[in-house]
Order: structure tokens, then C-alpha cells, then sequence
């Protein structure tokens, strides 16, 4: 992959890429001052089949009026069910079933003003999530639409946490329908999930050798400190290490679609690993603060339940239970309810939080984690479903990220 200089970062686009693509949509875009803006160009007329045939084959043409069947209302509202009733179960096994009396106390006596505050901290996750998807995905593009696509995949996210995946399926379709190429789709979705996930597996390593060495927190095993950096650190290297394989050779059309299909994938692995890597050291702050708000602050939603149930746990135990309890996560289970549940409940345990009262934090926590971005996401989804970017849109991102990429 060629490498642009330093002066093309991600957060600086060349002059030329803030004009209109040069084979413009029958209505182009131009991502000028910050904000993608539509101006006609009548002389377009051809330009949109052209866009239309570099799109990537892996990616199915955008349906101009439908959304794909797995993000159609009646597919959503079946999950939001599914999880909600998930939820209801895991909340009737704490209120009734015998041997829970001390959370079902810890429970009654929550203190309301905690619970807010987790709350209001859980929506700056939110918005830190929102303020990074621009840079990473388009550049110009504007607030507005940052939360409609970034909000609706954190709905999407609620319903089936998958670490993700499934949030950035919806906006991977959203962009696609918008004129984005799905190569470049592909590439930036990859950078993004680094960029997101780093800040965990980067405070892992610090904060466990910090622990092991004892220079902060309690004294634990080593296995419960040195051991979870050390995997935290080959993680990182390996994820430096990846450009280095290449893009391997390339497959011919007349290969088969499961060839062609790993070959697509192992380049926008190669090559959206490379561009995560250009993006960090472009420095662009809403990047930085994003990734590192969008951690830190979901963090500190469960110091505040735990606080929210008379419980003062030393921060690191609170970091690294939530950075390994939340592996969980990786399961696609309907609100990732039991996995991530059982994860942070199992995990903060072993690192000495007291059972009931880390049961009652975690269910607090889960509870805030699942409704506020699937309320605040269904808002921008709805939105998005009656301004969905069309006529290419996005496409005038193009040579912006052209540019970062190299």
C-alpha cells in the first residue's frame, strides 16, 4: 500500500479533496468547510452508472426505497423484543429466586442520584462514539449525519453487541447506498474497530503492569496482572505486525467466490489496519477523544453503579474487570444479555468485589448500557430512514480519504 505523507492525514484533507468527485452523481456533493454540501451539476448524467459499476461486487447494490431484511423494522422490533425479554428474565431470576435476598436488598436501597449520573455518563459514551465516526469514515462530514449513522449502529449494537458487528453491518449498508466504494467501506470499518477496541487492550497492558509491578492498586496474582498485559501486548504487536504480510496476490474474477471473497478480506484487514495507523498519528482530536471518551467514560458508568450501591472498589479493579469482563461481549446473544452479564459479574469477582453487591452493579449497569443507546440510537435511526444518503452523497468522500489512505 503506498503511504501519503504526513501532510495528508486523516484529519487534513488536500485542497483537492474538498471539491466534487471529478465523474460526479446526477446530484453531487462537495465535503467543503466541514459539511458535506449538494450543488447541481446537469452535466452529470453519466456519472452515477459510473460510480455505481466501481462499486466492489462483495457489497449487494443499495436498494433505493428498502432497508436490507436483517435492519427492516419488523426484523428489529423482533430482536428489541427478544432482548428485552432477556432482560425481563435475567431481572426475575434476581427478584425472585431464592438465595438473592442480600442483591434483591442492595437493589431496594440504590441511591437515585448515582443512577443519573451513570446515566448522563453513558450518554457521553454515546456521544464520544459519534464524534469519531466523521473523521474515521468521511471527511466533511457533518455533525447531523455522524449521529444518525454512528447512532443508529449503536442501536444496532444493543440488540446484538457482537462486539460491534452488527452496528457496523447497518453502517456499512448505510455508506454503500450513499455512494462510499465498498473496498474503502471495508478498510475504514476495520480501522475504526482498532481504533475503538485499542484504547482496551492498550489499557490492559498498562494498567496490569502497573498492578503486577505494585506501583498502584491492590496486590494480586500475577496471573490476575502480568498475565492479562502480557496477552494485551502481544495483541497490540500483533496488530502492528499485520501490514507487514501484504495484500497477497491478487485473485482473478474467474476464481471462486470463496477465494475471491478471502483475498477481499484479508486486504481490507492488511490495508484497514495500515490506515488505522495513519489516522492515530494524524493526531486529529476528534479521533483521540472519541476513542479514548467512548472507553473511558463507559468505565465510569460502572464505578458509578457500583458507588450507586455503597460500594468503593479501587479503580484499577474497576478497569480491568470491565476490560476482560466485557469479552462477554463477543457473543451474539440478544442484548448480550449473560454474556457480558456473567463476564463483568464473574470477573470483578475474582478480582475481590463482593458477589452481591457486584451483581446488583453489573444489572444496574446492563440495564443503562442496553436502554440509552437503543432509545438515543432509534431516534437517529429514524432519522436516518427519512433522509437515507442517496444520489452519492458520499461519494465526494472519495478523494479525502483517498488522500489519508495513500
Amino acid at each position: 500500500m503506498a503511504r501519503q505523507s504526513s501532510a495528508t492525514s486523516a484529519g487534513a484533507p488536500t485542497a483537492g479533496a474538498c471539491s466534487a468527485t471529478s465523474v460526479a452523481p446526477s446530484r453531487a456533493w462537495a465535503g467543503c468547510g466541514g459539511r458535506l454540501r449538494r450543488r447541481s451539476d446537469p452535466a452529470a448524467a453519466v456519472g452515477s452508472q459510473t460510480i455505481a459499476a466501481e462499486l466492489d461486487t462483495t457489497l449487494p447494490a443499495p436498494s433505493p426505497v428498502e432497508l436490507p431484511r436483517e435492519f427492516q423494522p419488523r426484523t428489529l422490533r423482533r430482536r428489541a423484543l427478544q432482548a428485552i425479554g432477556a432482560l425481563g428474565g435475567l431481572a426475575a431470576i434476581v427478584l425472585l429466586a431464592p438465595g438473592l435476598g442480600e442483591v434483591r436488598d442492595r437493589l431496594s436501597g440504590a441511591d437515585p442520584g448515582w443512577l443519573v449520573l451513570a446515566t448522563l455518563l453513558e450518554g457521553l459514551s454515546f456521544a464520544s462514539y459519534i464524534a469519531m465516526f466523521g473523521p474515521i469514515f468521511c471527511t466533511g462530514l457533518g455533525w447531523r449525519r455522524s449521529w444518525q449513522i454512528g447512532g443508529s449502529e449503536l442501536a444496532m449494537g444493543s440488540l446484538l453487541p457482537a462486539s460491534g458487528a452488527g452496528g457496523l453491518a447497518l453502517g456499512a449498508w448505510v455508506l454503500h447506498r450513499g455512494g462510499m466504494d465498498g473496498p474503502r467501506i471495508a478498510r475504514r470499518s476495520v480501522a475504526f474497530f482498532l481504533i475503538k477496541s485499542g484504547v482496551n487492550f492498550l489499557a490492559v497492558a498498562v494498567l496490569g503492569a502497573v498492578m503486577a509491578l505494585g506501583l498502584f492498586g491492590p496486590d494480586l496474582s500475577l496471573w490476575l496482572t502480568a498475565f492479562p498485559a502480557a496477552v494485551a501486548t502481544l495483541a497490540l504487536g500483533a496488530v502492528v505486525a499485520v501490514p507487514r504480510l501484504g495484500p497477497g496476490r491478487p485473485v482473478g474474477r474467474s476464481a471462486s467466490r470463496v477465494r475471491r471473497g478471502i483475498s477481499a478480506a484479508r486486504r481490507a484487514v492488511i490495508d484497514g489496519t495500515g490506515e488505522a495507523h495513519q489516522i492515530l498519528r494524524s493526531g486529529n482530536r476528534r479521533v483521540l477523544a472519541g476513542s479514548v471518551g467512548y472507553w473511558a467514560f463507559d468505565n465510569a458508568v460502572l464505578w458509578a453503579t457500583f458507588h450507586a450501591f455503597g460500594l468503593s472498589l479501587p479503580l484499577t479493579v474497576v478497569l480491568m474487570g470491565y476490560l476482560i469482563g466485557q469479552l462477554g461481549g463477543l457473543l451474539p446473544i440478544p442484548g448480550g444479555v449473560g454474556g457480558i452479564d456473567g463476564g463483568l459479574i464473574g470477573t470483578l469477582i475474582v478480582y475481590g468485589a463482593p458477589a452481591a453487591g457486584t451483581a446488583a452493579a453489573v444489572l444496574a449497569y446492563r440495564v443503562i448500557l442496553f436502554w440509552l443507546p437503543l432509545v438515543g440510537g432509534a431516534v437517529a435511526f429514524s432519522a436516518l430512514r427519512r433522509d437515507m444518503p442517496a444520489d452519492g452523497e458520499l461519494a465526494s468522500c472519495a478523494h479525502a480519504i483517498a488522500a489519508q489512505s495513500g
